[in-house]
């Protein structure tokens, strides 16, 4: 049986309430700059108003799911606490002020005199996006949706239920103060929703998962709409026998310890076999101090890591406490691991010498590449997008952290004045492709 025969078609009440999203979303479409701006105004405000209830929320869903025994890296991610939530209100008027996407002339070009080409971005249309515990991604998603000019149909797991509601209720009513529709954002509630939802070929445009390695997959075998994310953040640092050892200790332990539970926290640490001994003399206290579990190949349990890794441990995304260390021989070595471990998420390198940074950040595939800085800038927000609907690893655009520039498309668009196609082809007239201002 074909996998997606296993799910269910959607409900009519599913169906017609998507089908009201679209709706909504051709209209948001054709709104201006200034009022999509105001409206993400709109709801950074609703969202400072209902602070304390969405707190109150977040609370219930902490207590309820600690008590069925979540894991520790998932309640991290379900927190939504003053601080993080003032971050993501931050995030949505950081997004009313940057750049409108939509309207951008991409090509300008005369195909004949009075015949001209143009290619505009548009919206994409409705975004389904499907995630786990992180209630801020509500907000991230439905403020760039909206300044995209999309559509959003959200369902996020049930141990965000009573947060990811109180923040929707917050958006719709500011966007009812707005000249957005309400209806240009949808919240689904339960799994036969989630399913249903990829199964609405026609009126959704793309699928974003944000989760775990499993509900990527699940999500990519089972519709044919277009998906986009990743399934892995299994990011790599490799410290070079040319590296600052003081600089390059500060940039592993942010890399692991600033936020464990992201995907972009390293979980291997690649160690040139030169500068090994030295480096883990000073990074094993220091790790030790902030509660990390080491796990060690053969030559680093002789130099003091107390646990040996196995096999496994090079493909696992941990996303807690816990930290790979491989010795390596050299650079070659190195880029061979994380091409058969990584995830083309994001892996970083620690030199001073600039041709082996250079040959590094030239050979790994991966959607971000940095040098003696930390995997934890890989972020929406700190990239300057003002938040993220997720981060993809594909190779096809777009990739990385995927802001507003990448929930747009374009359409090509050609103005005429009777010009038809056989006085070209007969060789009566003759194409300029003259490329305009």
């Amino acid at each position: 049986m074909n996998i997606l025969d296993s799910v269910p078609e959607p409900s009519e009440d599913l169906v017609k309430r998507a089908s009201q999203v679209k709706r909504a979303a051709i209209e948001l479409s054709q709104t201006t700059d200034i009022q999509r701006k105001n409206a993400l105004n709109l709801m950074a405000d609703a969202l400072e108003a209902s602070r304390e209830s969405i707190i109150k929320a977040n609370l219930e869903d902490l207590s309820r799911s600690e008590a069925a025994g979540l894991a520790a890296p998932l309640l991290s991610r379900l927190l939504l606490d003053d601080n993080k939530l003032t971050k993501a209100i931050e995030g949505v008027r950081q997004v009313a002020h940057l750049g409108d996407p939509i309207g951008k002339r991409q090509l300008h070009r005369e195909l004949y005199k009075g015949l001209i080409l143009e290619r505009i971005t548009v919206p994409l249309g409705v975004l389904g996006v499907i995630f786990e515990s992180r209630p801020d991604a509500v907000i991230q998603i439905a403020s760039l949706a909206i300044r995209s000019g999309n559509g959003s149909i959200l369902k996020g797991g049930s141990e965000a239920s009573f947060t990811n509601k109180t923040i929707v209720d917050a958006l719709m009513l500011g966007l009812q103060k707005s000249d957005v529709y309400p209806e240009c954002i949808c919240l689904l509630t339960t799994r036969t929703e989630s399913l249903g939802l990829l199964k609405l070929d026609g009126i959704v445009d793309l699928i974003i998962p944000r989760g775990s390695n499993e509900l990527v997959r699940f999500i990519q075998d089972r519709t044919h709409i277009p998906v986009l994310g990743h399934a892995d953040g299994i990011c790599h640092l490799y410290v070079d026998n040319h590296a600052n050892i003081t600089k390059a200790l500060e940039i592993s332990i942010d890399s692991k310890c600033q936020y464990p539970a992201a995907c972009n926290a390293i979980e291997t640490l690649l160690i040139h076999k030169d500068i090994a001994l030295e480096f883990l003399e000073k990074a094993i206290p220091r790790f030790n101090e902030c509660g990390v579990r080491l796990l060690g190949d053969n030559i680093s349990t002789q130099y003091g890591i107390e646990n040996e890794a196995s096999a496994a441990d090079w493909s696992t995304e941990y996303l807690d406490l816990v930290l790979a260390i491989k010795i390596v021989s050299n650079l070659e070595e190195a880029l061979e691991h994380i091409r058969k471990y990584g995830s083309r998420h994001t892996d970083a390198i620690v030199t001073e010498d600039i041709s082996i940074a250079e040959k590094f950040m030239s050979s790994v595939d991966s959607s971000g590449v940095y040098h003696n800085c930390s995997t934890r800038f890989a972020d929406g927000f700190r990239y300057g997008f003002g938040a993220e609907v997720g981060i993809s690893t594909q190779t096809l655009p777009p990739r990385g952290p995927v802001g507003l520039d990448g929930l747009v498309t374009y359409r090509y668009f050609l103005r005429g004045d009777g010009h038809i196609a056989s006085d070209f082809a007969s060789g009566q007239k003759s194409f300029s492709h003259k490329d305009l201002n």
